[in-house]
C-alpha cells in the first residue's frame, strides 16, 4: 500500500485560489477599510480628494499581503528595518560586562575557599565503620529469608 507523503510542509495551505488564509484575511480587512474610506469620502468630495487615501490604503494592503523583498515577507522586512535603525551600529566589548555562562554538563570552576574546604574534608578522619558488620548480618539474613520463600514457592508449584 502506497501513501502520498507531503513534500513541502512549511508552505501555507491555499484556501481560495492562490490565496492563503493569512492573505485572505489581510485583503479582506484592507479591502473593507478601503471601501469604508471610499463610501465616506466619495459622497461629499470629488475624485481628486478620495482617490489618494483609497490608493494608499490599497497599495499598503497589497504590499502586506503579497510583497516579498529578498524572500522575506513585507511586514517582517519592515520590522527588521526598524530594528536595524534602532539598534546601535557599533558594538563595544567590555571585559567582564557579559552574563556569566553556567554550564549544566560541566562543573563550574571552584574558588580558592571551596578548594581548601574540599582538601580539609579529604584529610578528615574516616567515618565510623563499626556498624558495617551489623549491616552485613542483616543483609545476609534477609537474603536467606528471600531464598527460603523462593524455595517454598517452588515446592508449592511442584506439588500442584
Amino acid at each position: 500500500m502506497q501513501f502520498k507523503i507531503p513534500q513541502n510542509v512549511q508552505m501555507a495551505d491555499k484556501i481560495v485560489g492562490p490565496l492563503t488564509l493569512k492573505q485572505l484575511i489581510i485583503v479582506g480587512v484592507g479591502g473593507g477599510l478601503d471601501y469604508f474610506i471610499y463610501i465616506s469620502l466619495a459622497k461629499v468630495y470629488i475624485l481628486t480628494v478620495w482617490i489618494l487615501p483609497v490608493a494608499i490604503v490599497g497599495l499598503i494592503t497589497l504590499g502586506v499581503a503579497f510583497l516579498k523583498i529578498k524572500g522575506i515577507p513585507f511586514t517582517q522586512f519592515v520590522l527588521l528595518a526598524i530594528e536595524h535603525q534602532l539598534k546601535p551600529r557599533k558594538r563595544i566589548w567590555t571585559a567582564g560586562a557579559g552574563e556569566v555562562f553556567v554550564s549544566v554538563t560541566h562543573p563550574r570552576a571552584r574558588t580558592k575557599e571551596e578548594l581548601e574546604q574540599a582538601k580539609q574534608q579529604e584529610k578528615a578522619e574516616p567515618k565510623d565503620l563499626s556498624n558495617l558488620d551489623e549491616l552485613t548480618q542483616v543483609l545476609d539474613t534477609h537474603s536467606d529469608i528471600l531464598e527460603a520463600k523462593h524455595e517454598g514457592l517452588q515446592k508449592v508449584i511442584q506439588q500442584s
